[in-house]
């Protein structure tokens, strides 16, 4: 069969537009989730084997704290561990906070002079290391997180590795977190936390 140039012509370029379009690829499809998203779901890293880690046999990390260690259960310490402190410590101090809003906090424990060979605390650990007052009834004793208002409150606990024991300029009944906090600042080696979560 014969083609006249014209027809010729238009044969070609139907011929190389089909083949042009079974070789393009298919369009991209953008993800509709976004970064942040994906970000929030990306687990906690792995601690590192020197890296000093504090942790709980209770609870993980930003979960939710037991019913049992508040003022809503028995009102027990949570038990506590830690490994990695770092060389040269003689000493550890523990502390619990909770940050409500700027400007503000409560703490519920405060625990100072526990010694070096100590690496956990069991659940409602009694005769280690010397207890300071806490900021919900002022006394030398552990004061159970009481979750007050809508929504989820965080509580950190944290470890302190010391250099050499805290000395205070008021009586041990007088020691709260800021005392503390403020005895310790030239010699901590350093420090680990854990938060928790709890709502009523």
């Amino acid at each position: 069969m014969r083609y006249t140039t014209p027809l010729l012509a238009l044969k070609l370029l139907v011929t190389t537009s089909c083949g042009f379009l079974r070789n393009t690829p298919p369009p991209v499809h953008e993800n509709t989730q976004t970064d942040h998203q994906q970000l929030m779901a990306t687990p906690k890293p792995t601690p590192t084997m020197t890296e000093f880690v504090f942790t709980s046999p209770e609870v993980v990390e930003a979960r939710n704290l037991p019913v049992e260690f508040t003022c809503d259960g028995t009102s027990a310490t949570l038990p506590l561990s830690w490994e990695n402190a770092p060389a040269g410590t003689t000493s550890f101090a523990v502390v619990m906070h909770h940050i409500p809003g700027p400007g503000d906090s409560h703490w519920y424990w405060v625990l100072y002079n526990i010694p070096a060979t100590v690496r956990s605390l069991i659940k409602n650990s009694q005769g280690i290391g010397m207890l300071g007052t806490n900021s919900i009834n002022d006394r030398t004793e552990y004061s159970p997180p009481c979750s007050k208002g809508p929504g989820p409150k965080t509580y950190t606990y944290t470890i302190y590795a010391l250099s050499k024991a805290p000395e205070f300029t008021v009586p041990a009944n007088q020691v709260n977190r800021d005392t503390l906090l403020a005895a310790i600042a030239d010699r901590t080696l350093g420090n680990a936390t854990l938060n928790v979560v709890y709502s009523r």
